[in-house]
């Protein structure tokens, strides 16, 4: 039998409480869950950071953060890690990557073992080519923000969709099968819906569609400063807030759900779809927005689910599994090796705990800001967490943390001290046997074009 296509669709920033998966009062992600009803909608998946960049390096190479050391430690991805890529690849797959994020380039080397990459962004949008580029011009107000300069307000599913669609008639004439890694951008920072989204979950707002948006966009360009702030929003400027945010899934929800569609209408044979998100967001927890300094399950808890998989899996989808684990899954499906990786087989495994990582933070642009805000409520040095059904394990250099879920600010390690003892323990055997860098971290200055859209989505100044 042949092995089968994949196509694995990441979406940015996407919380798993915000789903219609998760039960969310609004009905954001119809796609998914059409999908989950007749296949896999997995409640507790966790991600394996906060962020994009540590979050990719672990999907696309199956290696902890800590150990390919991709946002931990280094920027760019060191020779001597495979990328699932290249496994891919010497199973005698196509492979293909197409990007909205810079983070996931050639600039941080994930980019290795693609035969086709694209990295769209402002600088990089003409290589769409032509007509993709008018239908998106024709389309500016009914996908995007209309004609403005101010690129962070734009929305690309549309650009992705379209480039896809030409990329999936190619593999419909190949005989041999795809690994086709598609991240979407949205619904990042600014939470810039297009016009047609913009008034999706409006009703009750005291000021415009519009005026929401915008508020947004405000709050996106000064974020440390209102974090500094304490985040100190009005419930109706969250409420706004949210549901620009809602929006932007929405609208992603469809258009993912058109590319879906397009991709079972072609001749592919058996193709497994997935669709998740690398990382969630934060909506006032710890005073934060965006995704920033802590491993709270507001910005680890995402989305999955899985189309077209004809094998049976031994989990459940409400218990806990990452995505290293259907990687795992994948790649040992179509024959390749994946004793080394971090994933566990979900054909024969189920996983106790979820391990998640964060890079050493730095404070001083909030600081400048706000001399008094607490730093003293994160913890210092490379965090990692080790999450189970029912609590949370913090470990970091200054100190390590319990909670029992789903409180993530009481510490109850006097209380749990079997569950703390056990935990501690489990870290360090894990830190040893998955977590050693492969090698010290390489850290390179980003293009212009990367630092530019680094800008727009608020990493850089």
């Amino acid at each position: 039998m042949s092995p089968p296509n994949i196509v694995w669709i990441t979406l940015d920033s996407v919380r798993a409480d915000h789903t219609t998966l998760d039960g969310y009062s609004r009905d954001t992600t119809p796609t998914l869950s059409r999908l989950g009803d007749s296949g896999h909608a997995f409640t507790n998946c966790i991600s394996h950071s906060k962020s994009t960049l540590p979050s990719s390096g672990a999907i696309l190479t199956g290696y902890a953060p800590s150990k390919n050391t991709l946002g931990i430690s280094g920027n760019v991805l060191p020779d001597t890690v495979p990328t699932i890529a290249e496994r891919f690849g010497n199973l005698g797959y196509h492979t293909a990557c197409l990007s909205r994020n810079s983070y996931l380039s050639s600039a941080t080397g994930l980019d290795r073992g693609f035969e086709r990459f694209q990295w769209l962004s402002s600088s990089t949008i003409h290589k769409a080519g032509p007509s993709t580029l008018l239908r998106y011009l024709l389309n500016i107000r009914k996908h995007s923000a209309g004609l403005t300069t101010d690129t962070a307000k734009h929305a690309s599913p549309f650009l992705m969709n379209d480039v896809a669609k030409g990329w999936l008639d190619d593999f419909a004439s190949e005989s041999d099968p795809f690994f086709f890694y598609l991240h979407y951008n949205e619904p990042h920072r600014p939470y810039y819906p297009p016009l047609s989204y913009m008034d999706q979950y409006s009703e009750g707002f005291s000021r415009s569609p519009k005026d929401a948006a915008e508020f947004s966009l405000d709050l996106h360009y000064n974020l440390k400063q209102k974090i500094a702030d304490g985040c100190d929003l009005t419930e109706n400027e969250w409420e706004m807030v949210r549901a620009m945010y809602d929006s932007e899934i929405a609208y992603t929800d469809k258009m993912v759900g058109r590319l879906v569609d397009y991709i079972q209408s072609l001749p592919l044979g058996e193709t497994i779809i997935v669709i998740t998100a690398d990382h969630g967001e934060l909506f006032g927890e710890y005073g934060l927005l965006s995704h920033n300094f802590v491993l709270h399950d507001a910005v680890t808890r995402v989305p999955l689910v899985i189309s077209g998989l004809d094998q049976e899996l031994v989990v459940d989808n409400n218990e806990i599994i990452q995505h290293s684990d259907v990687m795992a899954t994948l790649l040992s499906m179509a024959g390749g090796e994946v004793s080394d990786l971090i994933g566990l087989d979900l054909r024969t495994n189920h996983r106790e705990v979820a391990v998640s990582q964060r890079e050493p933070m730095t404070y001083d642009e909030i600081l400048s800001y706000n001399p008094d805000f607490d730093t003293s409520q994160f913890h210092t040095g490379t965090l990692t967490a080790l999450r189970t059904d029912e609590f949370k394990y913090l470990h970091g250099d200054d100190r390590d943390s319990l909670f029992k879920l789903p409180d993530e600010e009481t510490d109850v390690r006097d209380q749990y001290a079997d569950t703390y003892e056990d935990l501690s323990l489990e870290h360090d055997t894990w830190l040893e046997e998955h977590g050693q860098p492969v090698t010290k971290g390489e850290k390179e200055q980003f293009s212009g074009a990367v630092q530019k859209q680094l800008r727009d989505l608020g990493y850089m100044e």
